[in-house]
C-alpha cells in the first residue's frame, strides 16, 4: 500500500535507531537475517481473500475471561490489529500509534478495533497498561485465527537463539507454549467478512494509519454501515 502519510514509519525508524546502540552485534545480524529472509519470501500463499468470512474462536481478555471475536467487534464494520506479543517494541510502537491516531476517527464512524496476539492474557494486560490503550486487547491461544487467516510467520532459528541469549521466551509467553506468531496484519471486517487485509512478513513494517482509515471508509461507503 502506499500512503502520503508515513507517520509510523518514521517512528519506527527512530526506534531502529535506538534500538542498534542497545542490541549486542551478534543478535542484531540475527534480526537483520531474519527480516531479509522474510523480505524475500514476501507474502505467504493462502492468505484469505476479501469477502470471505472472517474466522472466529474463543478468545480470552486480558483478565483471562473467555470472549469471541465476534462478540469484540459486535456485527459492524470494524478493524482487527494482529501484533506479536509484548515483548515486540515494533508491536508496542505500532499499537501506542493506533490508539492515538486511528481509535479516535473510528469512534466518530462507529468502528470498533481490536488487537489480537497469541500470549497469554498477562501478557495482554501489560501490552494495554504499558501503552494506556482504551481498546480491546485479546489473546488467541494456539493462534486459531491467525492460522485460518493464513499469517503464521515462519520461525527463523538464529533470530530464535538470539531471543534467547537477551532472555526472550516468546514459547514461555504464548498461550500454547510454543514460538508461532502471526505476520503482523490489519483487517477491516464488515458484517463479519473480510472487507481488506494488509499483512506485513516483515515485522519492522507496519499498516498506517492514514491507510486503515481509508480501507474503513471504502468500506463503509460501499455498504453504507
Amino acid at each position: 500500500m502506499t500512503s502520503t502519510d508515513h507517520a509510523l514509519a518514521a517512528r519506527i525508524a527512530e526506534l531502529e535507531a535506538s534500538l542498534d546502540g542497545k542490541l549486542p552485534a551478534g543478535a542484531r545480524a540475527a534480526f537483520a537475517a531474519e527480516r531479509e529472509q522474510l523480505d524475500a519470501a514476501g507474502l505467504p500463499a493462502g492468505i484469505a481473500d476479501v469477502g470471505t468470512p472472517m474466522p472466529d474462536a474463543p478468545l480470552l481478555d486480558v483478565h483471562s475471561d473467555p470472549t469471541t471475536l465476534a462478540e469484540a467487534i459486535g456485527d459492524g464494520a470494524a478493524v482487527v490489529v494482529f501484533y506479536r506479543g509484548a515483548w515486540c517494541p515494533y508491536c508496542n510502537l505500532a499499537l501506542r500509534t493506533y490508539e492515538q491516531e486511528l481509535l479516535p476517527a473510528l469512534r466518530e464512524r462507529g468502528v470498533r478495533l481490536v488487537a489480537i496476539s497469541p500470549q497469554r492474557p498477562d501478557g495482554s494486560l501489560t501490552v494495554q497498561e504499558t501503552n494506556e490503550l482504551s481498546y480491546p486487547v485479546l489473546s488467541d491461544p494456539g493462534n486459531r485465527i491467525a492460522t485460518e487467516l493464513g499469517i503464521l510467520a515462519p520461525v527463523h532459528d538464529g533470530a530464535h537463539a538470539a531471543q534467547v541469549e537477551l532472555g526472550l521466551d516468546v514459547a514461555a509467553g504464548n498461550a500454547d507454549g510454543t514460538a508461532t506468531l502471526p505476520m503482523p496484519t490489519v483487517v477491516v471486517v464488515d458484517r463479519g467478512r473480510v472487507a481488506w487485509i494488509d499483512v506485513h512478513p516483515n515485522y519492522a513494517t507496519r499498516t498506517e494509519s492514514a491507510d486503515i482509515l481509508a480501507a474503513v471508509s471504502a468500506t463503509v461507503a460501499a455498504t453504507g454501515t
